[in-house]
């Protein structure tokens, strides 16, 4: 087997799954973008297995600490491992994501299901080569009626991929009705986002909505109206939802419709929504903030930090004293307390002084693995604003 041999201080000598173009010492027997490589240290001691790219500053990304071929058995096994995890942590069936990368062991491949159907993507080159493969492992042990594939992230370019979308296998469901909660949503599993849903958040939305009722409500970034619909659902008083993209604003208008729930859809630029809303001197008891990813390199970290900065000293000023601010990231090169703390100097310019009420993460259906911090992504806080302070 063709294989690396690391540099002494490479993360995967410390119990990290990835290494980087800049780790590697040597590269020996030729591999080929996509091949499943041997990783040793200077000592010709086995690290571990991984599939390999060359174009990829991420060269080399572990599937096994033993030796370990890419073949049906593997991709039956490791599926059949991730599923036995989702039931055991009580996810449903019909709305889970089953398979989720290097939390599954399966680096780059996200699997989502939708009742009989699953969303398939294979963001890595060496899933990617196996794709037939494991919609056929996926097939068998879901008992599925069909599989999709929505290559569409920009991230495979980093793999020297092109986008691709479309039907994988069999005969899947392209439209989805689920319910969550009670609220129905209509989910095109080829055209939504990502797989057709943010799934990460669905444990959160009632949690949220359970401070809702007979409270004015600003949801931000909404999306298809998770948070928005949930919150009118319970009771809300008001509710405005703030969507900037066309297709997404649609859908949210659409959920809104088809639930007979009363939402002020509002298509526009949230920072602008925000500073327009306080030059009308409106006032909110609940506030939502669930933007997308503002970073996905460390590098524009300091430019993340200042986006969330900004966001909460807009929504701090909307806020009623008493009133509570949900707000969440979803970058995983934030961590909770950098994250706290924007959220603190932003609230603080705005003159409000914030009670921790309560704390969200990302659905059990997206584990967490320790030596993996990037598993780690999704952190969400509950805050009140303290009455005169």
């Amino acid at each position: 087997m063709a294989g690396l041999i690391v540099r002494p201080r490479a993360g995967i000598l410390h119990g990290h799954d990835w290494v980087y173009r800049t780790e590697i010492l040597k590269v020996f027997g030729d591999p080929a973008d996509g091949d499943v490589v041997s990783i040793k240290d200077g000592r010709d001691h086995l690290l571990g297995t991984a599939i390999y790219n060359s174009k990829s500053m991420i060269t080399a990304r572990r599937i096994s600490r033993q030796r370990q071929e890419l073949n049906p058995d593997f991709f039956r096994r490791r599926i059949a491992q991730a599923s036995e995890v989702r039931d055991r942590a009580g996810c449903r069936r019909d709305l889970r994501r089953v398979v989720w990368s290097e939390s599954d062991g399966l680096p780059g491949l996200i699997a989502d299901q939708y009742g009989d159907t699953v969303v398939l993507q294979t963001l890595t080159l060496a899933m990617d080569n196996h794709k037939a493969e494991i919609a056929a492992a996926l097939g068998e042990i879901l008992g599925l009626r069909g599989v999709i594939e929505r290559n569409d992230a920009p991230v495979r370019a980093a793999e020297g991929m092109e986008p691709v979308s479309g039907i994988l296998a069999g005969e899947p469901q392209t439209v989805q009705t689920v319910e969550i909660d009670g609220v129905i949503f209509e989910i095109d599993l080829l055209a939504g986002q990502k797989t057709g849903f943010y799934l990460d958040q669905v444990a959160n939305y009632a949690a949220v909505a359970h401070h809702a009722a007979g409270k004015r409500v600003l949801d931000c970034f909404s999306n298809q109206g998770g948070f928005a619909l949930a919150c009118a659902r319970a009771g809300a008083a008001s509710v405005v939802a703030v969507e900037s993209g066309a297709e997404s604003f649609e859908r949210l208008k659409a959920n809104a419709a088809g639930n007979h729930l009363d939402l002020r859809c509002e298509r526009a630029d949230v920072a602008e929504y925000l500073r327009r809303a306080e030059r009308a001197n409106e006032k909110y008891d609940l506030i939502i903030l669930d933007p997308p990813s503002f970073t996905k390199s460390r590098g524009k970290l300091h430019d993340a930090m200042r986006g969330y900065h900004d966001l909460h000293v807009r929504a701090g000023a909307l806020l009623e004293p008493g009133g509570l601010l949900a707000t969440f990231s979803c970058s995983h090169h934030v961590d909770e307390a950098a994250f706290l703390e924007a959220a603190s100097s932003g609230l603080f310019d705005a003159r409000r002084s914030a009670r921790l009420v309560d704390e969200y993460r990302q659905a059990p259906d997206h584990p967490i693995v320790l030596h993996l911090p990037e598993t780690f992504y999704l952190k969400g806080f509950l805050l009140e604003m303290m009455p005169g302070r």
